[in-house]
């Protein structure tokens, strides 16, 4: 599909989806108006009016201000700029219709009121997902920037120690995550801000790489041995731990059964129809079932629409998925795959409890013991449930290569020492915009 087309289709998703926020801004203003008074004659038709026009407005608005055309615009000040005075045209176009009675409000006060309660709810539900997103992004920078790096411990508290440190951070050679001291008296104190730890055998270092998410490697001050990395010995003693408390479990996993009923009943007839597709065109099975590892290593069969010719893995050996132009891919199966829609069984994975909606993606044991023999910490995701989305998905898209997988796994632990029940709302949130977005990944 030719570059401009692509990006055409992009801007136009953007401008609608962004005029059904705005619409949802104005709709909750005008319920906020209708609460501060009392009962309206023909407040539906008032309602509906409102809605439409302010949708109208902000339609017009985004496509005179530009913003759809910022290609950065949830990290963009100027794409902030653009969707301000989109804003303000909506706003100015409401208040020019009451001014001249074709909206027509039981009083002045009221129609103050939901003008400024237009203004702010449509300022809310605009500016909130880009800020969000941003926010995302700055994370993610940083994480690209420190992948690459071991995690290190600086041995001492002394002069030369904190220097040590000191220049390490400067010069982005390590993470270091802290100091390590066997002097009891000294743990807990904070230098900068790096946390004293104490270690004064190899099972106090033991405990320590589930504290801190893994410690690859000690550094010490001149004169007291040089740096020091773990020999292939120690690199089994890396380890890294899941982060949500228990509580936060119960929280996502009723998330993830009410969520999972809710989707299933909402997209039956897509499902349904996705289905049909797929038996019309081949008379072959609608459901693929595959088996991966999840959750304590144990095995589950994921299920999803199938997307390629039933021969596809004919030769017996597993083969990656290799794009939009792999040859194996059905006329439906390319445009399901397009669209994410592939994925829509796994909502049964989800409501079974084989999967989260957010967590790593499952693989095959195939790829897993690839992955393994150049890097065992693979077995530490599976302290949590594989998810249907994930954080290594957003940043590292589909992975067809062993360095991507390893790429992803890296990320992967990343989630798994940090994911929390914000963490996992943010991601879903940027899954949705990206969906939304017509991205892929």
């Amino acid at each position: 599909m030719p570059t401009g087309t692509i990006e055409r289709r992009i801007i136009r998703s953007r401008t609608i989806l962004d005029t059904v926020l705005s619409a949802i801004g104005s709709l909750a203003a005008i319920l906020l108006m209708r609460g501060v008074t009392e009962p309206i004659p023909g407040f539906t038709g008032l309602l509906a009016i409102w809605v439409g026009v302010a949708a109208v407005l902000t339609f017009l608005g985004l496509v005179l201000s530009g913003t759809g055309n910022v290609v950065s615009r949830f990290a963009s000040l100027k794409g902030y700029a653009r969707l301000f005075w989109a804003i303000v045209a909506k706003e100015a176009g409401l208040t020019l219709l009451v001014l001249v009675g074709l909206i027509k409000l039981p009083s002045n006060a009221l129609a103050v009121v939901a003008l400024l309660s237009d203004t702010l709810f449509t300022a809310v539900t605009l500016f909130s997902p880009r800020i969000l997103v941003r926010s995302v992004r700055r994370e993610e920078r940083e994480i690209v920037r420190s992948m690459g790096r071991l995690n290190a411990l600086v041995v001492g508290t002394g002069d030369d120690s904190v220097a040590l440190a000191e220049k390490t951070q400067a010069a982005g050679t390590y993470n270091v995550v802290g100091f390590l001291s066997n002097d009891p008296g000294q743990t807990g104190k904070v230098i900068g801000e790096l946390v004293v730890f104490y270690g004064n055998s190899i099972e106090d270092l033991d405990a320590l790489q589930w504290r801190l998410g893994g410690v690859d490697c000690l550094l010490f001050p001149k004169g007291r041995g040089g740096n020091q990395a773990p020999s292939s010995d120690e690199e089994d003693t890396v380890s890294n731990d899941d982060a949500m408390s228990r509580f936060g479990h119960v929280v996502k996993r009723g998330v993830d059964v009410v969520g999972s009923s809710l989707l299933m009943l909402v997209f039956s007839p897509l499902a349904a129809f996705s289905a049909l597709a797929i038996k019309f065109e081949d008379g072959g099975p609608a459901i693929y079932r595959q088996e991966r590892l999840g959750r304590g290593g144990k095995p589950f069969n994921i299920l999803k629409f199938r997307s390629m010719r039933i021969d596809a893995e004919a030769a017996g050996t597993p083969a990656l998925y290799a794009g939009d132009d792999d040859p194996r891919l059905t006329k439906v199966g390319k445009f399901l795959r397009q669209h994410h829609l592939d994925e829509l069984p796994q909502l049964i994975n989800v409501f079974r409890g084989d999967m989260s909606f957010i967590g790593y993606r499952p693989e095959r044991r195939f790829y897993i013991d690839q992955i393994m023999a150049v890097n065992p910490r693979y077995r530490f995701l599976f302290q949590i449930r594989p998810g249907v989305t994930s954080y290594a998905t957003l940043y590292n898209g589909y992975t067809d290569t062993l360095d991507k997988m390893l790429t992803r796994l890296d990320l992967d632990l990343y989630y798994l020492r940090n994911h929390s029940l914000w963490f996992d709302a943010r991601l879903l949130m940027l899954t949705f915009l990206r969906i939304i977005g017509g991205k892929k990944f």
